[in-house]
């Protein structure tokens, strides 16, 4: 049993912990840990000397994000509610920050990274939690007025999009939005959001015509093989990871497009690489993990009665729940290839750190409900 039940003296029945709120998300990261060690170990036994370099690194991200979990764990949903202002205007400061020179780290022609001391930061990641928290906290104020909730909504997804679209971060500039928009929908239902989606969709497709990568990326999803060694490249080695997986796999260690066939193996391809060591039972197991994990999600935000920490809940929920589908999605060629990474899986310090951190505060909204009686 995960959760389990007692009665106080008034008779009423009071629930304890779940424990799959962080130990699926760890069991996750001990099979991203595995997988980025595997896909990475033969260049960096020739490049360093040892084939573990890379999979410490991650496994270091990882203690670091449960000490940021246990941190957040330690405040005060209230305290959230009080500072979401004060943190959503820090952290769009911060991603700004990413576009001053000497300031920010510039990777293949974005700025999106601080380096701080001998860390590299994505803030963007920082600035989601932050937009959930604030959203969240407009719910709770307004309540029943959609209209003027859609109209904060807005002035707040509008100026956390700008330092997104400038740096470019085309891809978390739609996953806000859709955070955003999901919330809404949980609250309001589909109206506005729809209108809004319609009325934009002309914007979208602009933005996709003027950036010539992002042409690139639509032509690879229609037909990859008219570019094999070009925009195609990516999604085709991707296809071949799965095909030579089968069902059982290559086994661990054993992959052949880790052999410098498929770029970024351990990043935004991991679910590839893991589905040629580890086949189909493994692509499965992965998907069955975190599909156990949204539904302990559900069981809280069934749990919560705080209108502010039900909306927390399903905000949190859906960014993760969204680029794991997103990033899972582009490496089938389902929808265009988005730079993602894997939730808990895929290697990087940012996004293993601002995981745990919404795990944190997962968990302490687990606790003050469980404090609550039903």
């Amino acid at each position: 049993m995960t959760r389990f039940a007692e009665y106080n003296d008034g008779g009423e029945i009071n629930i304890r912990s779940d424990v799959w709120l962080w130990l699926i998300p760890l069991i996750m990261s001990g099979i991203g840990i595995l997988m980025v060690t595997s896909t990475t170990s033969n260049f960096m036994y020739d490049t360093s000397g040892s084939p573990f370099t890379i999979g410490i690194r991650q496994a270091r991200f990882l203690g670091l994000g449960f000490v940021i979990m246990l941190l957040v764990f330690c405040v005060p949903v209230n305290k959230w509610r009080k500072m979401a202002p004060a943190f959503w205007f820090f952290s769009v400061a911060l991603t700004l920050c990413t576009l001053i020179p000497g300031i920010g780290v510039s990777v293949n022609g974005a700025r999106r990274w601080l380096r701080l001391g001998g860390f590299t930061f994505q803030p963007s990641e920082l600035m989601i939690l932050a937009v959930v928290l604030e959203t969240a906290k407009i719910f709770d104020k307004i309540h029943f007025d959609e209209k003027k909730c859609m109209a904060r909504i807005l002035i707040i997804m509008g100026i956390s999009a700008v330092p997104l679209i400038i740096q470019p971060d085309f891809g978390t500039t739609v996953m806000l939005a859709a955070v955003c928009m999901g919330m809404f929908v949980e609250r309001f239902g589909w109206k506005y959001p729809l209108t809004l989606g319609a009325a934009l969709l002309p914007a979208i497709a602009g933005l996709v015509y003027m950036e010539d990568y992002r042409m690139r990326r639509l032509t690879a999803l229609m037909d990859p093989y008219a570019d094999p060694l070009g925009a195609g490249y990516q999604i085709i080695q991707s296809l071949i990871a799965f095909t030579n997986g089968e069902v059982w796999g290559t086994g661990l260690g054993h992959g052949l497009q880790k052999l410098h066939y498929l770029p970024a193996g351990y990043t935004d391809f991991i679910y590839a690489m893991l589905g040629e060591e580890l086949g189909l039972l493994g692509t499965m197991g992965v998907l069955l993990l975190f599909a156990f994990w949204v539904l302990r999600c559900r069981f809280l935000y069934k749990r919560v009665r705080d209108g502010f920490e039900t909306a927390l809940v399903w905000g949190i929920t859906l960014t993760l729940l969204l680029p794991f589908f997103i990033n899972i999605a582009g490496v089938t060629k389902l929808i265009p290839l988005t730079g993602m990474p894997l939730p808990f899986v895929s290697y990087g310090g940012s996004a293993m750190s601002m995981a745990w951190m919404r795990i944190g505060v997962l968990l302490r909204i687990q606790k003050s409900s469980s404090e609550a009686p039903v």
